[in-house]
């Protein structure tokens, strides 16, 4: 019984909501007092049962990057989010700050998880909103930098701002498969990931969506273009809340980057990966990282 009411406990809840306009999808591991969310499911089960279920846990999608349920759009007033662009970079980052503003209460002190883009949206909400309660932010393989100068950058750019009108017709195709048939491929190109986290199987599927790629691929581009000088004012004003986290091997952050940030911060606490992760650590580590998250911030969170 202990263990089927455990398992209960430790079950996400999904919601989906309109933040700022558009469609948002929020996994919940605890009570309701505080990029595709999906992915994150084993990492935030992880982290909330390794705090013995005792603080909320929530992942929070990009605005649109979520396939929408049958009752509801992508946006609530189109001309709005045009207007507002609300797919874009800085959309989503106002995206983010709508959230936190509307469900979760002021007085609540936050740590806040950022993973690739996410950990520059964090510094960006940290910069925006100086009045938050943060008690820590934790930044995952962070591209807070001159991202199109990366090996993967260096690919992606050029298709993400030049050419991603000429995948809309395949994606569009592919969204036309069965359900079945679009997992069954994408198990067969993560077939040489020999500890395949399944649970990240189905939230592949949904960004096989057309809307849900083409709102991707839309703020990628925006991404190259915009992410360019690291912002070193925010992280020097807060740099004893922040903890960096760089792959050994990371086409989307170079060691580089990660040698040049403990330069100019010789104080700040960053650690180079000796794990092997790789940059989607969610495929296949989310346990793992889950774990060295909780031992970064759980002696903040007793204090």
């Amino acid at each position: 019984m202990d263990n089927m009411v455990k398992d209960r406990r430790d079950e996400p809840q999904t919601d989906f909501i309109y933040c700022d306009g558009a469609i948002t999808e929020v996994l919940k591991c605890g009570s309701c007092n505080p990029g595709v969310v999906g992915f994150y499911r084993t990492f935030i089960q992880t982290l909330h049962s390794m705090f013995d279920y005792h603080y909320p846990v929530w992942a929070v999608s990009h605005a649109g990057h979520c396939v929408t349920p049958d009752s509801m759009d992508m946006v609530e007033d189109v001309s709005s989010a045009a207007e507002r662009d609300v797919f874009g970079l800085n959309g989503q980052i106002e995206h983010k700050l709508a959230f936190i503003r509307r469900h979760v209460p002021s007085e609540t002190s936050l740590v806040l998880v950022g993973h690739s883009i996410g950990c520059y949206i964090i510094l960006d909400i940290m910069k925006r909103n100086p009045e938050l309660k943060v008690i820590k932010a934790i930044m995952l393989f962070p591209t807070i930098e001159r991202m199109a100068e990366t090996p993967q950058g260096k690919v992606m750019t050029p298709v993400l701002c030049h050419m991603r009108y000429l995948a809309y017709l395949p994606l569009f195709l592919l969204s036309l498969l069965p359900e079945g048939l679009k997992a069954c491929l994408i198990k067969l190109v993560f077939g040489s990931i020999r500890s395949l986290d399944h649970t990240v199987v189905q939230p592949t599927v949904g960004l096989l969506d057309g809307d849900c790629a083409v709102n991707a691929m839309y703020m990628g581009g925006q991404e190259m273009r915009t992410v360019l000088e690291r912002d070193n004012i925010t992280i020097k004003k807060n740099l004893e809340k922040l903890i960096f986290y760089y792959g050994a091997s990371d086409h989307w952050c170079p060691v580089q980057y990660y040698h040049d940030i403990k330069l100019d911060f010789p104080h700040g606490h960053f650690r180079l990966c000796e794990n092997g992760f790789r940059h989607a650590f969610v495929l296949d580590a989310g346990k793992e990282v889950a774990r060295m998250v909780f031992e970064w911030i759980s002696g903040s969170l007793r204090t």
